[in-house]
């Protein structure tokens, strides 16, 4: 609920601004991510950026300077998609408690076969995405 005010309010205050969402069957989550490895020459750390489309549309995406160094570009992709994971289960979250259909689950799309090759080797039994 905090959220819808949130966005209410940015509509209110900023009127030339809209979202647009067209009328469409195709409700899936898909996620885009991407990490540069020390991306900032004075701290080495990497920055993480990805957005999130709920069908064709733009919901949600972020920038952000990764807290800790990342010894390999494969580390810093894998933080990203940890931050993009947690991003997408918070949105289907938000549209379970606005009583919107949602998707059971969200695709990924990764541009580093090592960050992807460690996902998909993680145990499987007790994983939630």
């Amino acid at each position: 609920m905090e959220a819808a005010l949130r966005a209410l309010k940015y509509l209110k205050n900023a009127p030339g601004q809209r979202f647009l969402f067209l009328a469409e069957n195709n409700l899936k989550l898909s996620a885009f991510w991407d990490s540069d490895w020390v991306g900032c020459p004075i701290t080495r750390r990497s920055t993480t950026g990805y957005c999130v489309f709920l069908g064709n549309s733009l919901i949600s995406w972020r920038t952000k300077r990764q807290k800790t160094v990342s010894l390999s570009s494969a580390r810093a992709e894998y933080r990203a998609m940890m931050g993009t994971c947690c991003e997408l289960t918070w949105l289907r979250s938000l549209l379970r408690d606005l009583q919107l259909p949602h998707p059971e689950y969200a695709l990924l799309h990764c541009d580093n076969q090592a960050a992807l090759h460690c996902q998909s080797s993680l145990p499987r039994e007790n994983a939630t995405y």
